[in-house]
C-alpha cells in the first residue's frame, strides 16, 4: 500500500507542479523520479544512476527522430509547403465539402508542423472557405482544430508519439498504420461533430488577423514537392514493417536488405530531411545556421527531447521499484486493457494541458505494465501508443495553450470555446477508443 500510495503521490505532485506551481515539466518529471526513487528505500547514489540511466537510454532511443521530425516541419511550415498542400487538399475534396475538407487539411500538416502553427497558418483559409460556401465559421475553424489534433497526438513522426513508441519500444511503423486507420476513422466523427455544432455557436465578432507566414514573400513549392518529406518517411517505414513479417511478402532478397536500411526510423526520416531541403524556392545558407531555420528547428526539438528524457527517467524509477510485480495482479484482475492507458492520458492531459507531456509521462508508467495489461506483444504495444495518444487529445480546455489559440482565432468566448473546441476532443479520443477496441478484438 506505500508503494502504491507513493505512485498516486508522484502522478499528483507532476500534475500540481505543472497547473498550480508552474514548474517546467522536465523539472517535475525528475523531482518526483527522485523523490520516488528515495523514499520507496532506495539509496540515494542507486536513485541517480537509475535516472541517468533511464534519461540516456530514452534520449538515445527517440532523440534523432524528434530532431529529424522536427526539421522536416520546420521547412514545410517556413517555406509554405504546408499551405500549399492544404489549398491542394481543399480543391481535391471540393469547397462543398468544407468541414471534411477542413478536417482533412489540419490532419495532414499537423503531420510535421506542431497543431499550434499548423491552425495559425491555416485559420485565415478555414474562414476564407467557410465564408465562400456559406457555413458558420466557427463549424469550419473547429473542424481544422480537430483535424490537426488528430494527427498530433496519434500519428509519427510526431514528437510525442514517436516518444511514447520509444519509451514502451514499440514497432513505428505499427504504430504508423494503427495511428492512421484509428485517427482518420476518429477524425470522421470529429468533422460531423464539428458540422453539427457550428450552427449553435456564437462568435464574438471579429476576429483578429495574423500575418502572412514568412514564405510568403517566395515561391512556394508545387503540392507533391511539398507531399514528398511527408510521405517518403512513412512509405518506407511501413514497407520495412511488412518485409518484416513472418511471410515475407518481399523475399528474402535485395529488397527487404534495401528496406532494413532505408525503413529504419531514423535513415527514413533523414531521406524525408533531405526532400525537405529542396522546398525552399531559394536555398540559402543560413537557412543551416543555428539562427536559421534549422537552429529554430533544433531550440524546439531540445525541449521535446528533454521532457522525454525525463519521462523516461521517471519510467525508469517506476520500473527498479517493481511496480509490475505490485501492480500485476490488481491490473490484470480489472481487464482494463488499452483503457488504463487512456484514461491516465485523458486524466493527465486535462489536468496539465499538454498533449506531449500526457503521452510522455503516461507511456513511462504504463511501460512496467505492459505485461500485466496483456500488452506485451507488438501489435499490443502499438495499440497502447495510440490509446495514449487518444487519452492526450482529452480535454483541451482551459489549461491547454491550443484551446485559446484555436478559440481565439475562431473568434469564440470560453463558454462556447468549451462547447466546440472541448467537447470535440473528447468526441475525438472516444471515437478513437471505439476505433482501437474493435481493433484489439481482431488483432490480439
Amino acid at each position: 500500500m506505500y508503494l502504491i500510495l507513493l505512485i498516486v503521490l508522484s502522478i499528483a505532485f507532476i500534475i500540481l507542479a505543472g497547473t498550480r506551481l508552474r514548474w517546467h515539466p522536465i523539472l517535475s518529471l525528475l523531482t518526483a523520479a527522485f523523490g520516488f526513487g528515495v523514499l520507496s528505500g532506495v539509496p540515494v547514489p542507486q536513485v541517480l544512476a537509475i535516472i541517468n540511466a533511464g534519461f540516456g537510454a530514452t534520449i538515445g532511443n527517440i532523440g534523432l527522430l524528434i530532431i529529424l521530425g522536427i526539421i522536416i516541419g520546420t521547412f514545410l511550415e517556413k517555406s509554405g509547403g504546408a499551405a500549399v498542400l492544404a489549398r491542394r487538399v481543399l480543391g481535391l475534396i471540393g469547397e462543398r465539402r468544407v468541414h471534411a475538407a477542413l478536417g482533412l487539411v489540419g490532419y495532414i500538416v499537423s503531420i510535421p508542423v506542431y497543431a499550434d502553427s499548423g491552425f495559425i497558418i491555416l485559420h485565415p483559409l478555414a474562414r476564407a472557405m467557410g465564408r465562400k460556401a456559406g457555413v458558420p465559421l466557427a463549424g469550419a475553424g473547429i473542424a481544422l482544430a480537430l483535424g490537426l489534433t488528430a494527427s498530433h497526438t496519434m500519428v509519427p513522426p510526431t514528437p510525442g508519439p514517436i516518444a511514447a513508441a520509444g519509451i514502451l519500444e514499440a514497432d513505428l511503423g505499427q504504430v504508423m498504420l494503427f495511428g492512421l486507420v484509428t485517427s482518420v476513422l476518429a477524425l470522421a466523427a470529429c468533422v460531423l461533430y464539428a458540422k453539427w455544432i457550428g450552427p449553435r455557436l456564437r462568435l464574438t465578432g471579429s476576429t483578429p488577423e495574423t500575418a502572412a507566414e514568412e514564405a510568403a514573400a517566395q515561391q512556394p513549392p508545387g503540392a507533391l514537392k511539398a507531399s514528398l518529406p511527408i510521405l517518403i518517411p512513412i512509405v518506407l517505414i511501413l514497407l520495412n514493417s511488412v518485409a518484416a513479417l513472418p511471410s515475407q511478402p518481399f523475399g528474402s532478397g535485395l529488397i527487404p536488405g534495401i528496406l532494413a536500411i532505408c525503413g529504419t526510423p531514423v535513415a527514413a526520416l533523414a531521406i524525408g530531411l533531405l526532400f525537405a531541403l529542396l522546398l525552399p524556392a531559394k536555398f540559402e545558407k543560413r537557412m543551416l545556421s543555428t539562427s536559421g531555420w534549422v537552429g529554430e528547428a533544433l531550440t524546439s526539438a531540445a525541449v521535446i527531447i528533454l521532457i522525454t528524457g525525463a519521462g523516461g527517467a521517471f519510467g525508469k524509477v517506476l520500473q527498479e521499484a517493481g511496480i509490475r510485480d505490485l501492480l500485476g495482479a490488481q491490473v490484470q484482475s480489472a481487464s482494463l486493457g488499452i483503457w488504463l492507458p487512456f484514461l491516465i492520458a485523458a486524466t493527465i492531459k486535462s489536468a496539465q494541458g499538454s498533449s506531449t507531456v500526457a503521452l510522455i509521462t503516461t507511456a513511462s508508467i504504463i511501460a512496467p505494465l505492459l505485461g500485466p495489461l496483456g500488452l506485451e506483444v507488438p501489435e499490443a504495444k502499438a495499440l497502447a501508443v495510440i490509446a495514449i495518444g487518444a487519452g492526450s487529445a482529452v480535454v483541451s480546455h482551459a489549461n491547454d495553450s491550443f484551446f485559446w489559440i484555436a478559440t481565439q482565432l475562431i473568434g469564440l468566448d470560453t463558454r462556447n470555446g468549451y462547447l466546440g473546441h472541448t467537447a470535440g476532443t473528447a468526441v475525438l479520443g472516444l471515437s478513437a477508443m471505439a476505433v482501437l477496441s474493435l481493433l484489439s478484438f481482431f488483432i490480439l
